[in-house]
């Protein structure tokens, strides 16, 4: 079992940055590739970022890269996500979440889910 709790949104203007945190219990957290997704109001749950269980491994979607930066501390049981250069496009809940060993780009994959954290970027 892991349990998955996000933490670090908010509400930011348009250019600023935030950084995400997901805290993660459990020993087998390093046997888990971790991901990010976001949902917005209307819209289907997306796939933004994953790192791979060691950290060497990592893949974003199109509409991130170059912007966003996925780490991982395997000794604080920790994944974040950078977010730099931050637009109104990307308000949304963002959720952690973790597949073991295999990085994953689908929702469908996961077996762990945390409850979400809301970043709202204003205009």
């Amino acid at each position: 079992q892991v349990q998955l709790v996000e933490s670090g949104g908010g509400l930011v203007q348009a250019g600023g940055s935030l950084r995400l945190s997901c805290a993660a219990s459990g020993r087998t957290f390093s046997s888990y590739a971790m991901g990010w997704f976001r949902q917005a109001p209307g819209k289907e749950r997306e796939f933004v970022s994953v790192i791979s269980w060691s950290g060497g491994s990592t893949r974003y979607a199109d509409s991130v890269k170059g912007r966003f930066t996925i780490s991982r501390d395997n000794a604080k049981n920790t994944v974040y996500l950078q977010m730099n250069s931050l637009k109104p496009e990307d308000t949304a809940v963002y959720y952690c979440a973790a597949v073991l060993k295999r990085l994953a780009e689908s929702a469908y994959d996961y077996d762990y889910w945390g409850q979400g954290t809301q970043v709202t970027v204003s205009s």
